[in-house]
């Protein structure tokens, strides 16, 4: 047996989940996607990764910039589908739209909910020290990510690890996660639970005025700031190059080098290898990012860009 579904999502995350279920046999009805965007430097109109696959897969796509209206809400119900689910779609969806599928409309959300609901939930995990994070497939309230969880996987975080890496973990294991939860839906037992009313917490969207690195922090904090922002939007410093400044992205970064407060001013280089001085402690930058330039080890950026002992980062 299988279900006739929507799928709403919109990056790349939510891609391995709708290519599972496909795989799984279910009826994907329609893909509710946002609508393409500009991007690039020519500010060509670009679709969203979830609307490039669906073309590749033949399904039908929906992109409208609201579900609030009659007509769509109306359009929506016509499909006459099983159940909805939701991938980091970017809408928010009206009691309309949640009432119309006949087994009502699933989200997977990345994080131990209640801990971080919201946009961001890999970043802020990473940026704010968490050791492990996981993802939940809910069923959707009106109230965002309030709803209650039906199946959940747990997993580590490393102390390396960056948003990027964490992100392409858990949206496999979520689009497997997803797949079990339609096979319990099918059998009738599919059993969620309300979510618990301590230990909630809100992953805002990030902002561009937060990425921009600073050296007066301990050193692990400026470290989980560095790979929760990796690879984008990238924490970023300024360097003076020939007598302008240039902003130089850095993708990765290690403690253990440096130890110790008094090393040097914040934001000092503490040696010919990276070790950049913090509030207190230090770290090596391993991978940075000049502007309109490829990603490079730390190696390869000195070879074109001194940073001597001494110099100071702002």
């Amino acid at each position: 047996m299988s279900l006739r579904i929507i799928f709403m999502g919109t990056p790349d995350f939510a891609v391995p989940c709708l290519s599972e279920l496909i795989g799984a046999g279910h009826e994907v009805a329609c893909v509710y996607t946002q609508p393409p965007r500009a991007a690039g430097r020519g500010q060509k109109q670009r679709l969203s990764p979830v609307h490039a696959f669906a073309n590749e897969a033949g399904l039908p796509v929906v992109t409208t910039p609201t579900l609030k209206d009659a007509h769509e809400q109306r359009g929506f119900a016509a499909h006459e589908v099983d159940v909805a689910v939701v991938v980091a779609y970017g809408l928010i969806l009206p009691r309309a739209i949640l009432d119309a599928p006949r087994l009502g409309c699933l989200n997977l959300h990345a994080s131990l909910l209640p801990r971080w609901r919201g946009a961001a939930a890999i970043q802020r995990a990473i940026m704010a020290g968490d050791t492990e994070t996981g993802v939940m497939v809910m069923r959707i309230a009106e109230e965002l990510d309030t709803g209650p969880v039906c199946l959940s996987e747990s997993m580590k975080i490393g102390a390396d690890d960056t948003a990027g890496e964490l992100h392409d973990a858990l949206a496999r294991v979520g689009a497997d996660l997803m797949v079990r939860a339609l096979a319990a839906l099918e059998r009738g037992s599919l059993d969620c639970t309300e979510q618990a009313t301590g230990g909630v917490s809100y992953a805002s969207k990030i902002e561009k005025s937060e990425a921009r690195i600073d050296w007066t922090r301990p050193a692990p904090d400026v470290h989980n700031h560095i790979r929760g922002l990796s690879p984008f939007p990238g924490a970023w410093f300024e360097l003076e190059v020939q007598g302008k400044l240039e902003r130089v992205k850095v993708l990765r970064s290690t403690l253990g080098a440096g130890e110790g407060s008094g090393d040097g001013a914040p934001g000092e280089a503490l040696d010919d290898a990276l070790t950049i001085a913090c509030g207190s402690g230090a770290l090596r930058l391993t991978h940075l990012q000049r502007a309109g330039k490829k990603p490079m080890s730390g190696e390869e950026f000195l070879r074109g860009q001194s940073i001597a002992k001494g110099a100071t980062l702002a």
